[in-house]
């Protein structure tokens, strides 16, 4: 029950420092493994971060007996792919999101994963920190809802970062759309009778296909509405959460970071405010542990299979509704 996860890490990216790197060494855990396109970059990954070995291709480190959890922050375009191939090898997984590239892909990864009984997270890790339980008990004082508006940005990636890139899966409503949808659909299920219906997007597009900037509007089964604009051509990294009901309004200024800002802003009836401050361990580790005591436990996971197809499923149609083509 206490034995440390075992993880391996297929490529060297970026965001694996503060996705899996940093809760693995909090909580104790083992990096057993990696392996990247260029192995002089799995290289330089395993000695800065002390992963204990270096493997040679992706498929190593599936078959490495060593490794029980897979963590995936590869390309969107390769989510699916090496998921299902995680799957096949009987490895628990923790993939980036967005799941796969798209809803059909999303769902084979998803069957397959539920016929060989392996556990496999999607990586909304902002529902397991202090502030989204919180906002979650604050949601439940505004009445019912009118409106929830998301608003993400970010400095402009690279020309050559892989979020350009149809082929590779890229698009601001991939990279960012995700987690709004994700927020989107998670409180109209808890607090607006269902899950929204996207009813119309309009994207600013970089090329003919990649979005650099997306908002998409929503409406719920109790006539409450809901916008999301994300923009990858941002000043700032800004993720901010607002909720508003007929007794006042809620807003997280940065519900994917609260390790940059962990305040909750309340805004009564009345029109004063009060603010809270929900901690800055990271979203990152709470997930990680989560997911431990999941595995550890065999207790449900806490974001499930039907939930990633459901996302993959909204990200489609938001696409289809700003006029572009499915990833």
């Amino acid at each position: 029950m206490t034995a440390p996860l075992r993880i391996g890490v297929l490529g060297a990216s970026r965001i694996a420092a503060d996705a899996i790197v940093a809760p693995a060494q909090e909580l104790g855990y083992r990096l057993v493994a990696v392996a990247a396109r260029d192995r002089d970059r799995a290289e330089a990954f395993a000695d800065e971060f002390g992963v204990e070995r270096v493997l040679d291709s992706y498929q190593d480190v599936l078959d490495d007996p060593d490794v029980e959890v897979v963590y995936n922050p590869l390309a969107n375009s390769l989510h699916g792919e090496w998921n299902l191939a995680a799957v096949r090898a009987g490895k628990a997984v923790l993939s980036e999101k967005p799941f796969a590239r798209n809803a059909v892909e999303a769902r084979e990864v998803a069957d397959a994963a539920r016929t060989a009984g392996v556990p496999v997270l999607e990586g909304f890790h902002y529902p397991f920190h202090p502030i989204t339980v919180r906002l979650w008990q604050l949601l439940g004082t505004l009445g019912p809802l009118h409106h929830v508006e998301i608003g993400m940005s970010m400095p402009t990636p690279p020309h050559d970062d892989p979020r350009w890139s149809y082929d590779l899966a890229g698009g601001a409503l991939m990279d960012l759309g995700c987690y709004a949808i994700h927020v989107m659909r998670s409180v109209g299920r808890d607090f607006a009778r269902g899950e929204p219906t996207v009813t119309d997007a309009a994207a600013r597009v970089r090329d003919p296909q990649v979005d650099e900037a997306c908002t998409v509007r929503f409406a719920f089964p109790t006539g409450a509405t809901g916008t999301a604009s994300v923009s990858m051509v941002g000043e700032r990294f800004d993720f901010r959460v607002r909720v508003t009901g007929d007794e006042g309004a809620v807003e997280v200024h940065d519900f994917i970071g609260p390790h940059r800002d962990d305040r909750i802003t309340v805004t009564a009836a009345d029109g004063s405010q009060t603010v809270e401050h929900l901690g800055t361990r990271s979203t990152y580790t709470y997930q990680l542990e989560a997911y431990a005591r999941a595995l550890r436990t065999s207790a449900p996971l806490p974001i499930g299979l039907d939930d990633a197809v459901a996302n993959m499923e909204m990200i489609d149609a938001a696409y289809r509704a700003a006029g572009l083509q499915l990833r």
